[in-house]
């Protein structure tokens, strides 16, 4: 009887815990055209930075990861140049976003070996929370149509990167 009861306690516990996390700050999805500018950064960013991931990486997680990345970004970009065109919104940029994939590109290309795939991996998981928070406000809130589509459409892709991203950046 004595260990359910100290199971049900640690349980209790670390859910009690969890209630002192604090909750991640709320995005109001971004104009539309700004949303285009912000998408078509991202897939950049993850392109380009997937491709240097390649070339530079021995490490298979990193490696696994550029590879999907590489893979999957192009037909993102496919479906966002769709659905603008759909919606008619020509694209401005985001420079907050644009900041952070000059300043991360620009580091990753003066690292290797395991500081390039620490820095790498910290990359993906700030860009990606980036992305699934925008993503998820311009699902819920976003005005037009076909690029409200498009942000259901890779929301659970970048999800699953976001949580790929977590678990290399944890491991390093």
């Amino acid at each position: 009887m004595m260990p359910i009861t100290r199971r049900a306690f640690m349980a209790t516990v670390a859910v009690a815990s969890l209630s002192f996390v604090p909750l991640a700050q709320a995005v109001d999805a971004l104009p539309d055209s700004r949303f285009v500018g912000f998408a078509e950064t991202v897939n950049d960013f993850e392109m380009k930075s997937g491709q240097l991931a390649l070339s530079k990486t021995s490490n298979e997680l990193v490696r696994g990861y550029a590879t999907r990345v590489v893979a999957e970004y192009p037909k993102a970009e496919q479906s966002l140049t769709r659905n603008r065109n759909e919606a008619g919104v020509s694209m401005a940029p985001d420079e907050d976003v644009r900041k952070i994939t000059d300043d991360s590109m620009a580091r990753l290309n003066s690292l290797q070996g395991a500081e390039f795939d620490k820095a790498y991996a910290d990359a993906q998981v700030r860009l990606q929370t980036a992305a699934v928070a925008q993503f998820g406000a311009y699902s819920e809130n976003g005005k037009n149509g076909a690029l409200k589509r498009y942000a259901q459409e890779v929301l659970p892709k970048s999800k699953e990167f976001l949580e790929y991203a977590k678990r290399i950046a944890g491991g390093m």
